[in-house]
C-alpha cells in the first residue's frame, strides 16, 4: 500500500512535470509563433491543445499544476522546505504562496481548455479572479499587495539564479548541466514575475481594472516589442522548462509523516 508520503512525493513530481510542459511550450511559442504569443496565456494552451494527445496533456497539467500549487501552499503553512520562521524564512514562505496562487490560476486555465470550455475566452482565469477580488471591499489593496509579493518573488528568483542555491535541493545524481539551466531559467522567470507584479500593482493600487492583470503568457507577450530582452527571456523560459523536467526526477522532496501530514523533521 502506498503511504501518504509517497503519494505526496508523486503528486509533487507530476507538478514539476506539468510545469516543465508549461514553460517549455511558452518559450517555444514565444520564439516561433508571434501570432500565438500575442494571445498570451491562451495562446500557450491553444498550442498545447494542437499537439498529439494535447487534451490529455492539458488534463495532466490541470492536475499537476494544482498539485504544485498545493506544494507551495504547504511551504507557507508547514514550512516543508525548512526555511525557518525568521523574517527571511517567512519572506520565502510568503513568496512560495504567491507562486502557488499563480500556478493555481494556470491550473484553472488548463482545466478550462481541457474541458473545451475556453476556446472563445480572452484573458482566462487571471482576469476573472482579479475581477472577483476587485468586486469586494478592499479588493484593490489585496490585489496590490499580491503584486508586491510577486515583486519579492521576482527578486528571490533572480537571487536563486545567480547564487545557484537551488542546487541544495536537487539530488547529486542530476545532470551536470542542471546548474546553468536553472540559473538561466530562474533569471528569465524573475523578469516575467516582475511584469506580473507590476500588472497587479496597476490593477490594485492604481485602479486600472482587471483587464490590466497579466499571467505568464500575457507577461511574455508584453515584452514582444523589447527586442533582445524578449528573445533572451523566451530562451530562458524554454530553458526553465528543461530544468523543471530534471526536477521532476531529481528534486529532493521532504518526506511527510503518514499520520500527521507534516514534514518528519517538524515532529
Amino acid at each position: 500500500m502506498v503511504d501518504k508520503s509517497e503519494k505526496f512525493n508523486w503528486a509533487v513530481r507530476v507538478g514539476y512535470f506539468s510545469r516543465a510542459i508549461l514553460y517549455a511550450v511558452l518559450g517555444l511559442v514565444a520564439l516561433t509563433s508571434a501570432g500565438r504569443i500575442a494571445e498570451g496565456t491562451d495562446g500557450v494552451f491553444l498550442a498545447i491543445e494542437d499537439y498529439p494527445a494535447g487534451t490529455v496533456l492539458l488534463w495532466i497539467m490541470a492536475v499537476g499544476l494544482t498539485a504544485y500549487a498545493l506544494f507551495r501552499f504547504c511551504s507557507l503553512l508547514f514550512d516543508i522546505e525548512n526555511n525557518g520562521s525568521d523574517s527571511k524564512g517567512w519572506a520565502k514562505r510568503v513568496g512560495h504562496a504567491g507562486s502557488g496562487i499563480g500556478h493555481l490560476v494556470l491550473a484553472y486555465s488548463a482545466f478550462k481548455f481541457a474541458n473545451d470550455s475556453a476556446s472563445s475566452s480572452s484573458g482566462g482565469g487571471a482576469e476573472e479572479a482579479a475581477a472577483g477580488i476587485l468586486s469586494v471591499e478592499l479588493g484593490g489593496i489585496v490585489l496590490g499587495v499580491l503584486g508586491v509579493i510577486f515583486f519579492a518573488v521576482a527578486v528571490f528568483q533572480a537571487k536563486k539564479g545567480i547564487s545557484g542555491d537551488f542546487m541544495h535541493r536537487i539530488s547529486p545524481a542530476a545532470p551536470s548541466a542542471t546548474r546553468w539551466l536553472g540559473g538561466v531559467g530562474f533569471c528569465a522567470r524573475a523578469v516575467v514575475y516582475a511584469v506580473i507584479g507590476w500588472s497587479l500593482v496597476q490593477a490594485g493600487f492604481f485602479s486600472q481594472g482587471a483587464d490590466e492583470v497579466k499571467t505568464l503568457g500575457d507577461a511574455v507577450a508584453s515584452l514582444a516589442g523589447e527586442g533582445p530582452i524578449f528573445t533572451i527571456t523566451a530562451i530562458g523560459l524554454l530553458t526553465f522548462g528543461l530544468f523543471s523536467l530534471i526536477l521532476a526526477r531529481y528534486r529532493i522532496i521532504p518526506d511527510m509523516d503518514s499520520s500527521k501530514g507534516i514534514p518528519k523533521f517538524r515532529i
